[in-house]
């Protein structure tokens, strides 16, 4: 059932009395003091330098409050202006040095005296006003009689009349002495505009600004501005955000009456509708009426994107900023709940639009980002679907540190944080002395260190292989004992044999077939797509080489000698040889089919692909590439006739659009049925969507993900 909309009626220039203000008669300004003391207001502005701190020679007069009024100044009855009144609360600060300056003092404050002198403290207090894009500073003389002079003690306050500021405005006002005592008391005031102020018929600049109401229309929302027909205002839609600046959406100028309808999905909580008449120096008023919904907060999240970005850093990217935290979190490769790293690791309040640091030394392809909301997960995001490869089988060992370097270690399970050296029926504990040991001799990852703690993660597969090397010893045992029970019934033997034929060839179909993945390395972009795209094929499955997860040994053993490896394993074991084509690849091919007789310029050492081609090339010109080779390009990358016509004697396949074709030829024999594989395919293409919109989308577009815009509207 929908949220019944809220009915919001404002009349900016029309509404009746909201708030009754002091009427102040005269362009003069001027200044009182409470009884007792006596003040005067110097003619005319002085500098706005509070000048250096300095030391105060005994008791001086400070200021230590201001306390601001609203009141109107009129120069008639119905031409009025906003005016700040200000009021500073005095009191004596320090003491006297030397005793006989206060005995001084004293005796000249005496009334028993026969001639007492007139013993007074004297301040000159400066009051400064700003208000974008005016300043003015006034100066007051104040004096205290000795009688009331009592350090600590508050004396009074002196009231100047007053700053003129204009309708909502924001104003900041300093006030301190001359010669400055102590630091600068300031105040910072929004003021209202004409909706909350009884000023209608007074200040004229609020006579001509437009109605406006803000209504249901089903499940959108209506604007209605009911204004005369000749007049022309301005409307101006923006998003209010309270870290950066405001983000303009729509505006327009517009003659009344009009009616503009925003769609429900278009609503978030920052959304602000600016209103104005085309006038010079006109009032600007603004309302956010949004901010409470509950379906401009759902609209919020479901704009927000987050976003990973290589190294190690992260940005979350939504229209308005959001209360929200941010933590790490460690996800199995079990596909159970992601294991939170809170703590050791601290929460943090999420920044919108702003790139942030990961605090960990490396990555890993099992830590996860989680954004939260009052205990509610909004949005998660691994590494591994970037470009870490596929998730791991490791185990997280969280280690603490305590005083005269005690520590300890335990492994992080959906059960809890399992001490490695302990009696539980976990992995971790069975496995907890092998744990540590491969921590103290380095074979661990470290991912995050400090005075505190760290942390640590182990492999798991070689553990995994010795308790599968039980089990097919296991095996073994069974199957010859099967074998001597075949041998005394040899009337059965056929039908065994025949049986033990079929569940060889189901299992030679069910493993997974080897893939090496050939791209051209154009940017850091398509790089992500690749790493996207080749642990979407992971999970199939297949097993996939690629460069991008064998940085390490391609350095070692050189990218040719690497290809060649890769390469003849891959066919030994019938899979198959990836041409991805990019603008970069399609050069680099038609740079050696070129000229054939010019020796290639060189290219970068460790791109495997531009090594390749001298082994690829030759088995296409000699018709050894069928059956071994397959080509494939993404749709808006490179247009279809753009891959040379050589490469065309093998199955060139346009990605996301023929995925279920290319995943097919992939797996060959032991490709599954139609649906299954269509299934398979939509698997990809949504793994492959996050890389493809930062791959496509143009330089200084929002990352938001999804555009946002008033419709055309209802316009009467």
């Amino acid at each position: 059932m929908p949220v019944p909309w809220f009915l919001l009626s404002l009349a900016l220039g029309r509404n009746p009395v909201v708030l009754s203000l002091e009427r102040v008669v005269g362009p003069q300004d001027t200044a009182r003091c409470s009884p007792g003391l006596s003040c005067h207001l110097w003619d005319g502005d002085v500098l706005c330098l509070p000048g250096s701190l300095v030391s105060a020679p005994g008791p001086v007069l400070v200021p230590t409050r201001l306390q601001t009024e609203l009141v109107l100044r009129c120069h008639e009855e119905t031409d009025c202006d906003l005016c700040v009144r200000v009021a500073v609360h005095l009191a004596v600060q320090g003491y006297w040095e030397d005793p006989e300056d206060e005995e001084k003092f004293r005796r000249a404050a005496d009334p028993e005296l026969e001639e007492p002198r007139n013993a007074s403290l004297q301040a000159h207090i400066v009051l400064s006003f700003q208000a974008y894009p005016t300043a003015h500073c006034v100066l007051l003389e104040v004096q205290v009689p000795a009688a009331l002079v009592q350090p600590g003690q508050s004396v009074g306050s002196v009231v100047f009349d007053c700053f003129e500021a204009a309708l909502g405005a924001e104003v900041q006002i300093w006030s301190y002495t001359q010669p400055r005592y102590q630091k600068e008391l300031n105040l910072t005031q929004q003021l209202p505009d004409c909706r909350g102020l009884e000023v209608q018929d007074n200040i004229q600049s609020c006579w001509a600004l437009p109605w406006l109401n803000v209504s249901a229309d089903g499940e959108d929302v209506r604007l209605v501005l009911d204004v005369s027909e000749e007049q022309r205002f301005g409307l101006s839609l923006y998003w209010n955000q309270v870290q950066g600046p405001i983000k303009p959406w729509w505006h327009s100028n517009l003659t009344g009456p009009q009616t503009i309808t925003l769609n429900h999905t278009d609503l978030v909580p920052c959304l602000c509708i600016q209103v104005w008449p085309l006038e010079p120096d006109s009032v600007r008023t603004s309302i956010c009426p949004f901010r409470e919904d509950p379906r401009a907060h759902r609209n919020l999240w479901r704009a927000a994107r987050l976003q990973l970005l290589p190294p190690l850093e992260w940005r979350l990217d939504a229209p308005c900023s959001l209360p929200a935290e941010a933590t790490l979190c460690w996800q199995p490769l079990d596909g159970g709940p992601c294991l939170s790293l809170v703590p050791p690791l601290p929460r943090e309040n999420v920044t919108v639009n702003k790139v942030l640091e990961f605090p960990l030394l490396k990555g890993h392809p099992n830590v996860c980002v989680q954004v939260s909301t009052w205990e509610k997960l909004q949005l998660q995001e691994c590494l591994w679907a970037d470009s870490l490869g596929p998730r791991k089988d490791d185990m997280l060992l969280v280690e603490t540190r305590g005083p005269q370097d005690n520590s300890s270690l335990c492994a992080l399970e959906p059960s809890g944080c399992t001490p490695l050296l302990s009696r539980a029926s976990t992995r971790a504990a069975r496995l907890g002395e092998q744990l540590l040991q491969d921590v103290q001799s380095g074979q661990c990852l470290q991912l995050w260190d400090n005075d505190l703690g760290a942390l640590w993660a182990c492999p798991m597969d070689k553990y995994i292989h010795q308790r599968w090397a039980l089990v097919w010893l296991a095996c073994l045992l069974l199957a010859a004992v099967l074998f001597l029970l075949l041998l005394l019934k040899m009337s059965r033997v056929k039908g065994w044999l025949r049986l033990l034929k079929e569940n060889i060839r189901a299992g030679a179909a069910a493993r997974s077939r080897a893939a090496l993945l050939l791209y051209s390395a154009d940017d850091a972009s398509f790089e992500r797509l690749v790493g996207a795209l080749a642990s979407a094929l992971c999970q199939l499955p297949l097993r996939v080489a690629v460069d991008l997860w064998s940085r390490r040994d391609l350095s070692a053993q050189g990218a040719l000698a690497w290809f060649h490896a890769q390469r003849r394993q891959t066919l030994q074991e019938g899979g198959v040889v990836v041409l991805l084509f990019s603008p970069g690849a399609v050069a680099l091919c038609r740079e050696w089919l070129q000229d054939a007789t010019s020796a290639p310029r060189a290219h970068d050492p460790h791109d495997a692909f531009a090594a390749s081609l001298s082994c690829v090339l030759p088995d296409f010109l000699q018709g050894r590439a069928p059956g071994r080779y397959v080509g494939a390009y993404f749709d808006k990358l490179l247009p279809a006739d753009a891959v040379p016509a050589l490469f065309r004697s093998v199955p060139v396949f346009s990605l996301p659009s023929q995925l279920p074709d290319f995943l097919g030829t992939l797996q060959g024999s032991a490709a599954p049925r139609p649906r299954r594989l269509a299934e398979r395919a939509e698997q990809v293409s949504r793994a492959l969507q996050p890389a493809l919109e930062s791959c496509f989308r143009p330089p200084g577009a929002p990352g938001t993900g999804r555009g946002m815009g008033p419709e055309a509207g209802d316009r009467t």
